[in-house]
């Protein structure tokens, strides 16, 4: 199944991504700007936003999702300069691989703070643009929330979280107009291997692997993912509660 082509919309949406400095969520942004929408992108680096400065139609904003006074400082901004939020996408996440035996607890805490904590944070921070707009949550989980892994369990589990809270959220919004939806991704190179830790070895033989055990025997791209985003955002009004595997047939 390929993605769908969107529909020009009649109305310029506005929403913010999570982690747009880099991978998934950049390439969010750049789809989404391609089809008529405006996005306050935000991430924790100054550094991956600095390109991004001057765009008519992105307003970059540093934020560690993780923070919730932060959170709440950027979410009042982003609604005072655009005057709505019709989307947000999140996009920011961590990356954890290694044996039960091997993982400390502080290791843990920290992808669980990022991954479940900050998703929460964000969403609640512009959970009344959202229901004023009757607008569109996106959230990131992973192909391994929907099919066990051994080797990064804390990880799966952490985006098994978030998959489950994309469904509970989807009933307790439908009724204000608000849907939420996730999407799966399978295996794609981006710069969250690198920033767990591992070395451009460990990531090349990890994606490597998980290509051959894939149906399509590759792994994703950025983009592959966030034409799927883009369209839950912008264009689907129907769809809630979904949890969609975009990972080349890895889920099976």
């Amino acid at each position: 199944m390929s993605a769908p082509v969107l529909a020009p919309r009649r109305e310029r949406l506005t929403g913010v991504v999570t982690g747009a400095g880099t991978g998934i969520g950049r390439a969010c942004l750049e789809v989404l700007v391609d089809h008529g929408a405006r996005v306050d992108a935000w991430d924790r680096s100054d550094e991956a936003l600095a390109d991004l400065a001057g765009r008519e139609e992105v307003a970059p904003r540093t934020v560690d999702v993780t923070d919730a006074a932060v959170v709440g400082s950027a979410a009042s901004a982003a609604l005072k300069h655009w005057g709505r939020i019709d989307f947000v996408i999140n996009c920011a996440g961590a990356f954890l691989v290694g044996p039960l035996a091997d993982v400390s607890a502080a290791s843990v805490r920290a992808l669980f703070e990022v991954n479940v904590l900050g998703t929460t944070v964000v969403t609640q921070a512009l959970l009344p643009a959202l229901k004023s707009s009757r607008g569109s949550i996106v959230n990131v989980a992973s192909s391994v929330a929907l099919k066990p892994t051994a080797s990064n369990a804390h990880y799966a589990a952490s985006k098994a979280a978030v998959a489950h809270l994309t469904r509970c959220w989807a009933l307790e919004l439908g009724p204000e107009g608000v849907r939420v939806n996730s999407v799966a991704p399978g295996p794609t190179p981006t710069a969250i291997y690198r920033t767990a830790g591992m070395s451009a070895e460990q990531e090349s033989t990890l994606l490597r692997e998980r290509a051959e055990a894939i149906p399509l025997r590759r792994v994703g791209d950025p983009v592959d993912t966030a034409r799927w985003i883009a369209r839950f955002a912008l264009e689907d009004d129907w769809t809630t509660g979904v949890v969609l595997p975009v990972d080349g047939g890895m889920a099976l």
